[in-house]
């Protein structure tokens, strides 16, 4: 799976610090704290006809990651959804769009790792792209990588941050496999993600998910554990092994990038029928139904 460019891309202007500029001339310091040691956060936000789904949540996670790194500053609320209008109004953006929203450290006054060389404000980066979700609703095929997800004794998984080397490294083991992406265990061998989202599984009509000890807890996970509640669908959060999904029905992925998408194939072994299952078709259509009504206006 390589998400293809789309050509209503190619005069894109993005939004940093307030400053919009032609995306083959926007840049940052070489001195700032994202580039000296991927010191920042970041979301992912999707635009519906105009509304922006679960922004306010969104906002909430990235406010949290950047307090739980220290930032001396952080932009109100109010000045980044500000700065989301502009950046939408400016690149003529309604629907079909995805937003990179990056929140950086900010340019420190030399070179090195010491936040007290951060002696200005963050830096606010605004990317907006046409880009209709990017996994294929036929279905998506996976291995499960040797790399793991850190737990929270070594990292905090509920830092949204911007060092993803690990899940590079992971995506890089699904390319040399020819999967689409790849499922990552945490250090007990339970199942944690995959290097881009949140997994799911179904047996016997009950959905379960694995609990977010070494991942971050993904807003469009709980939207979907929040649908099977409103639904009376049986679901779980509980430690599940690889064997498990296996042995599912079903199986699919979530996030905001790709929605939901549904699993076919993991470690060469089908799952289910090898085909995308009847509850992941039915939480993708209940899924479709909020954010066709629900969102934040922007445009």
């Amino acid at each position: 799976m390589l998400q293809r460019y789309d050509e209503r891309n190619r005069d894109l202007l993005a939004n940093i610090n307030g400053r919009l500029v032609h995306r083959d001339e926007a840049g940052i310091s070489p001195f700032d704290s994202a580039v000296q040691g991927g010191d920042a956060v970041w979301e992912g936000l999707r635009l519906y006809d105009g509304r922006i789904f679960k922004l306010p949540e969104h906002l909430a996670r990235l406010r949290r990651s950047a307090e739980a790194l220290s930032f001396a500053t952080i932009p109100a609320d109010e000045t980044i959804i500000e700065e989301i209008k502009r950046t939408l109004a400016a690149n003529k953006m309604r629907d079909g769009v995805h937003i990179r929203l990056t929140l950086t450290r900010g340019v420190k006054v030399t070179s090195g790792m010491d936040p007290r060389l951060n002696q200005t404000g963050p830096t606010l980066i605004v990317l907006a792209e046409h880009k209709p979700p990017v996994y294929a609703k036929t279905g998506l095929t996976l291995i499960t990588t040797k790399m793991r997800r850190p737990s929270p004794e070594i990292l905090d998984p509920q830092i949204h941050h911007a060092n993803l080397l690990n899940s590079v490294l992971a995506k890089i083991e699904a390319n040399n496999a020819g999967a689409d992406d790849a499922l990552m265990l945490d250090l007990r061998g339970f199942v944690a993600e995959t290097n881009a989202t949140h997994v799911f599984m179904v047996r016997a009509s009950k959905v379960s998910t694995p609990r977010v000890l070494a991942c971050p807890d993904g807003i469009t996970r709980a939207t979907v554990l929040e649908i099977c509640r409103t639904n009376a669908i049986p679901f779980e959060e509980r430690d599940l092994t690889v064997e498990e999904f296996y042995g599912a029905d079903e199986m699919f992925c979530t996030g905001t990038m790709g929605e939901l998408a549904g699993v076919l194939e993991l470690d060469g072994r089908k799952i289910g029928d090898g085909e995308v299952g009847p509850m992941t078709r039915r939480l993708s259509a209940l899924f479709a139904e909020r954010t066709a009504i629900e969102g934040t206006v922007v445009v």
